[in-house]
C-alpha cells in the first residue's frame, strides 16, 4: 500500500491511566503499555506502525497532554512521527482534532486527515488499512467519514452507529445516527438488527471540511485556532505553544462526536471486520493475550518470573525483576508494581476504578 499524496495521520494519545491501574498511571497511561497480543510493544507504538503505510512519518502527528509529551517522545523511535502536539489542558477530543486539522492544512491545503485513538488493538491490520484507504478516497470527495466495526457480540461498553442508505461510492454508507452506549437489551437488539456498528472513534476528513464544520458548530474554537494560525504565520512554530495555551484556557471541553459529528449532515461510514478492540480493561487484555496451556496470560518486564501452579485463566502483570507466584487460583487479575499491588476477579476487571477513586479520596496522588 503506497502513501496517498495528501494523507496525514493524527493519533490521539492523551488518555489517563485509570482502567489499567496500577500498571498505568496519570504519567504512564494505557497507550504506553503492551496490552495487545504482542506482550512487548506498547499500544501507541503498534498503532503508529499499523498506519505507517498510509502516510509518511513527516505527515504523522501524535496529540497528547503536555505532562506526557516527554515520555511520549522517549517511547517513539526517532523519525517515527513528524510532530508531537502537546495540549496544555485536557479538553476532550474536539480541540485536539481541530488543532491537528489546522496543522495539516497549514502544510497542505488539500490535506486529508485520519484521526484515530492510540490505544486500540487490531487483529487484521490489512483489512483495517484497506477500510481506511476507502475512507480516505471518500473524504477526498468532501465527506466526513468514520469507520464502523461490525459487532461480534452485544456490547454495552461501546457507542454505536446506525447505518443509513448507500452513497454513490461502493462500500460507503451514510450515518443515520450516533447512538450512546446501550444497556444489554438494546445492544442485543442492535446486533440482531444488522444496521448498527460499533463506533471506534476513527474519523477521516479533508482538513478544510473539518475546519468549516468546527467553525459552524464550535465557533469559539475556530476563532481561537485562527489566532493560533496568525501567531505561527507571524512568529513561526515557536509561537504556537503560547497561543495554544491561551486557546485551551478559554474554551470548553467537548468531544468531537458531540461537538461536530452528531451535528453535520454528511457523515459517511465504512464498515470493517478487523478484530478491533478498544482494550478497555484487564479482562480485554486477557482476551487478546497469548495464553499458556491453562489459559493464563503473563505480561512481565525483563528478568521477571511468574510461577503458576494449579492455576487457570489468570492475567498476571509484573515489573522487571519481580517474582510472582500463583497457586490454586482461577480467573484472577494480579498486577504487581514497585509501589502497588492489585488483585481482583477477572470478571470484575471493570471495577479497577473503585480502587483509583478510593485512593484519590485518601489523597494518595503518589500512586495515581
Amino acid at each position: 500500500m503506497t502513501h496517498s499524496t495528501h494523507t496525514f495521520v493524527a493519533v490521539l494519545a492523551g488518555g489517563s491511566g485509570t482502567r489499567f491501574w496500577p500498571a498505568s498511571r496519570k504519567r504512564w497511561p494505557k497507550q504506553f503499555l503492551p496490552l495487545g497480543e504482542d506482550s512487548s510493544t506498547p499500544l501507541l507504538v503498534s498503532t503508529l506502525a499499523r498506519v505507517a503505510p498510509l502516510a509518511p512519518s513527516e505527515r504523522t502527528m501524535v496529540l497528547t497532554g503536555r505532562v506526557l509529551a516527554e515520555a511520549t517522545r522517549a517511547l517513539l523511535q526517532e523519525g517515527t512521527v513528524g510532530r508531537v502536539l502537546a495540549e496544555p489542558i485536557a479538553k476532550n477530543t474536539a480541540p485536539a482534532v481541530a488543532w491537528a486539522s489546522r496543522v495539516a492544512r497549514r502544510s497542505d491545503p488539500d490535506a486529508v486527515v485520519i484521526v484515530l485513538p492510540a490505544d486500540a488493538y487490531i487483529e487484521n491490520e490489512e483489512a483495517f488499512r484497506s477500510a481506511l484507504a476507502l475512507a480516505v478516497t471518500a473524504a477526498a470527495d468532501g465527506a466526513i467519514v468514520t469507520l464502523g466495526v461490525r459487532p461480534t457480540r452485544p456490547e454495552t461498553g461501546y457507542g454505536y452507529l446506525r447505518v443509513g442508505e448507500s452513497t454513490s461510492r461502493e462500500g460507503v454508507r451514510r450515518v443515520e445516527a450516533f447512538v450512546e452506549k446501550p444497556d444489554l437489551a438494546h445492544a442485543t437488539a442492535y446486533v440482531r438488527d444488522g444496521f448498527y456498528l460499533w463506533n471506534a472513534g476513527i474519523f477521516v476528513f479533508r482538513a478544510s471540511v473539518m475546519d468549516d464544520a468546527v467553525r459552524a458548530h464550535l465557533p469559539a474554537l475556530a476563532e481561537g485556532l485562527d489566532r493560533v494560525d496568525e501567531a505561527v504565520a507571524l512568529h513561526g512554530l515557536s509561537a504556537e505553544d503560547s497561543a495554544i495555551d491561551s486557546l485551551f484556557a478559554g474554551i470548553d471541553g467537548v468531544s468531537i462526536d458531540y461537538g461536530v459529528m452528531e451535528k453535520v449532515p454528511h457523515v459517511h461510514v465504512v464498515a470493517v471486520d478487523c478484530g478491533w478492540s478498544d482494550v478497555g480493561s484487564w479482562q480485554a487484555s486477557w482476551e487478546l493475550g497469548t495464553k499458556d496451556e491453562n489459559d493464563n496470560v503473563v505480561r512481565v518486564g525483563e528478568g521477571a518470573s511468574v510461577v503458576l501452579e494449579d492455576s487457570r485463566g489468570n492475567v498476571v502483570s509484573a515489573g522487571a525483576g519481580k517474582v510472582v507466584a500463583l497457586i490454586g487460583v482461577e480467573d484472577l487479575v494480579v498486577v504487581d508494581t514497585p509501589d502497588a499491588l492489585l488483585v481482583l476477579p477477572r470478571a470484575r476487571a471493570q471495577e479497577v476504578k473503585r480502587a483509583v477513586d478510593a485512593l484519590a479520596a485518601k489523597r494518595r496522588t503518589d500512586v495515581l
